[in-house]
């Protein structure tokens, strides 16, 4: 709510509705080489910083007024849906030493990225980068098409010191997720019906066991049945932040 009433005002103040840095809710992890932190701007839109290094998460322009944002060194974008997928805003935020790991279709719009597939794993600015799939099995389109067709899409782990961080993408709850291991946070969608039900977000996570789960990408799913579904998983801790 407090969140609602500060878009209102600076709609009114601004006759902009886009959020400056400012507003977003941030968490600080502790790693081993320094503190994680992380701003958690909107649907499938993250921001991390970590030592003197800025990571964007999908960023898109309907989300935040990039011109009020850090400039990337490094940006992951899971997917080329448009509300993952900004060509304009990955621009906006690119400096001469900023590297982009995409999809392999990204790739087709987006000259300077660096493609990675379901299985690869590199190092970029010092963070270790796993791509992990991210797909569809029950959620399809009327064509019986799904949502997010295996081997499109990517996932990503990275690694932090000694913090592994698990950003799903737009996924539902595959096999392969639950074989997942270490995963200190995680990131898991769950919002219909692109993404993961509550049930399905709570089967991966009680699978491979993050130590804090952020659910995101949730539209508006009620996250509170997420909470009751983990209520006696008392090693994983979700916590709820404003992310639709």
């Amino acid at each position: 709510m407090r969140k609602i009433i500060l878009v209102i005002y600076l709609v009114l103040l601004t006759g902009s509705s886009l959020l400056p840095q400012s507003v977003f809710e941030k968490d600080t992890i502790l790693t081993s080489s320094g503190d994680l932190q992380i701003t958690f701007i909107g649907h499938g839109t993250l921001m991390f910083e970590f030592q003197d290094r800025v990571i964007h998460i999908d960023p898109v322009s309907r989300y935040a007024d990039y011109s009020q944002m850090p400039n990337a060194d490094l940006i992951l974008i899971t997917h080329h849906h448009g509300d993952h997928f900004d060509l304009e805003t990955v621009a906006q935020i690119t400096k001469e030493k900023t590297q982009i790991v995409c999809t392999e279709t990204c790739t087709k719009e987006l000259q300077n990225g660096i493609a990675m597939k379901n299985g690869d794993v590199k190092t970029l600015n010092d963070i270790k980068i796993e791509a992990v799939p991210a797909y569809n099995l029950v959620h399809k389109r009327d064509n019986g098409q799904p949502y997010h067709p295996k081997g499109v899409g990517n996932g990503y782990v990275l690694t932090f010191g000694d913090k592994r961080v698990y950003i799903a993408g737009d996924t539902e709850n595959f096999p392969e997720l639950k074989n997942l291991a270490d995963i200190d946070i995680a990131f898991l969608p769950m919002n219909l019906p692109y993404t993961m039900t509550p049930e399905m977000a709570a089967d991966a996570a009680a699978a491979f066991r993050p130590r804090i789960l952020y659910p995101y990408h949730y539209g508006k799913t009620d996250t509170s049945k997420l909470l009751d579904l983990l209520k006696n998983e008392t090693d994983i801790e979700v916590r709820i932040r404003e992310m639709q």
